[in-house]
């Protein structure tokens, strides 16, 4: 995909699925905002993007503050002068049985994965609107269709994010923005490197492709909905799973 030119902003992506799509992004000619709650991870980062010959931006902005947002919103402007493809993959997980949940971890989950969208699509939907294009991709997930036992907060973030997708984009389909939605199976990262054996034999059995999918993958399917070639698709969920989900 070549997205010369093109001016990218990415939540979460110091690191794991988000770094990867900023780097994709990158190496196909976008400039590229790296946003994260960790800006020593998101300057690193956005260093290496400089490597690939395109300009970064790193910002420390916490996605479920108004204020935050507004302000990274504001300086990615500033800096860029628009912004073509925003990429809402800030996400985190308290997982736990519904029986045990607490409140407050309940009300975590949704206010960075629910809300952060939320927030970051109506910021960048008004400069969109105004200069007539743009792309927003939100990272969902599986589980926000098929849920699963122990994260009820962070299905119900991810079917949220899903209706969301699909409401916003019928808002805004006639000012040639298109907002669509990954939902990623089992992706190997860092994280799910430190599973037990049998825990990753018991995912496998459920994939029919009978293999773990990697941040790569994503990151093409983020690619490709950031690409002309998208121009016509807008309020749909890809899932990248392997088949779990038919």
């Amino acid at each position: 995909m070549d997205l010369s030119g093109k001016i990218a902003l990415v939540t979460g992506g110091a690191r794991g699925i988000g770094q990867r799509i900023v780097l994709a992004l990158a190496e196909s000619g976008c400039h590229v905002i790296v946003s994260d709650i960790d800006f020593e991870g998101a300057k690193q980062t956005a260093d290496v993007v400089q490597q690939k010959g395109v300009k970064s931006l790193a910002l420390q902005a916490d996605v479920s503050s108004a204020d935050d947002v507004s302000a990274m919103i504001d300086k990615s402007i500033e800096m860029f002068g628009r912004i073509d493809i925003l990429v809402n993959n800030a996400g985190i997980t308290r997982d736990n049985l519904l029986i045990r949940m607490k409140e407050e971890d309940w009300d975590l989950v949704l206010r960075i994965n629910l809300k952060g969208a939320f927030l970051c699509t109506k910021q960048v939907i008004r400069p969109m609107m105004k200069q007539r294009s743009g792309k927003v991709i939100n990272i969902a997930s599986v589980v926000g269709v098929m849920g699963n036992a122990g994260q009820a907060n962070y299905s119900a973030s991810k079917a949220g994010m899903i209706g969301l997708t699909k409401s916003a984009a019928k808002e805004v389909a006639g000012k040639n923005i298109q907002i669509n939605a990954i939902a990623p199976g089992f992706i190997q990262t860092e994280m799910t490197d430190h599973l037990r054996e049998d825990v990753k034999e018991t995912y496998m059995a459920s994939i029919p492709a009978k293999v773990f999918g990697t941040p790569q993958d994503v990151a093409n399917a983020v690619l490709f909905l950031a690409s002309p070639m998208a121009d016509y698709i807008t309020g749909q969920v890809v899932h990248v799973d392997g088949g779990l989900v038919m």
